[in-house]
């Protein structure tokens, strides 16, 4: 109860700052030397924020559609022998650094939000890729076998029963990769994506530690947010669950 409550409070007080952050200015002038503005008023909060948003949603949905497509096809009898050459695949992007894979891709796709989707997607697939396969690996043989014996097709086991008990675990990998991409994404600011990373990289280069705190702040209570409604998310689908009992 008292942790709903925590989040709660920080979801109101984050919209209130998002939505007029000229009123937080006192409680930030302390933080910003030489008479430096304490808000960042370049560009919206509002808007950076639903911009960072949407560039972590749109790399996360990308991964989690290639990573369980790759789980389901290595877990299909005839298809085990793909399971090394998969899991190579989902490593590149723990392999590279996403500073490195922004290096690389600026040259081919150019400044913006293209080079920061392609580190955030190749970042966020080995945590759902592997946790697509013990979802549906570490399924009781016992439910598969049932589902066997009542005359299921391959594709009838895989939608009504396979996938349906590893949700939990599967999700549980895409809340890894979001919170990861949520945070990672704000490097995206150095090749000109828009994200929150605008704010603290100004912050650096002006010395404003004002700009640097709001930037990281907003960063850091919307990954506690995500976090915490995947985990109510998970909790939900798991067999025997709230959402079982009603």
């Amino acid at each position: 109860m008292i942790g709903r409550a925590a989040l709660g409070l920080a979801a109101a007080v984050l919209a209130a700052f998002l939505l007029a952050p000229e009123r937080f200015a006192p409680l930030l002038r302390p933080l910003a030397a030489n008479g430096a503005p304490p808000i960042y008023t370049q560009t919206s909060l509002l808007g950076l924020t639903l911009w960072h948003l949407a560039l972590v949603a749109a790399a996360v949905a990308a991964s989690t559609v290639v990573a369980v497509g790759l789980g389901i096809l290595v877990t299909r009898p005839g298809w085990r022998d793909v399971l090394p050459l998969a899991r190579t695949v989902t490593s590149v992007g723990q392999t590279f650094p996403p500073v490195a894979v922004l290096a690389l891709a600026v040259p081919l796709m150019g400044f913006g939000s293209g080079p920061t989707l392609l580190a955030l997607f190749l970042y966020g697939l080995l945590p759902i890729f592997e946790n697509t396969l013990a979802g549906l690996t570490g399924l009781p043989p016992a439910v598969t076998e049932a589902a066997r014996g009542m005359g299921m097709t391959p594709a009838q086991r895989l939608v009504q029963v396979e996938l349906p008990l590893a949700l939990p675990v599967i999700l549980a990998g895409v809340r890894l990769s979001a919170v990861i991409a949520l945070s990672t994404a704000t490097i995206g600011s150095t090749v000109a994506a828009r994200t929150l990373g605008e704010v603290i990289i100004a912050g650096l280069l002006s010395s404003n530690t004002a700009f640097v705190v709001q930037g990281g702040v907003v960063v850091g209570t919307l990954a506690l947010l995500i976090h915490a409604g995947f985990v109510w998310l998970e909790r939900r689908l798991a067999p025997g669950g709230p959402s079982d009992r009603r």
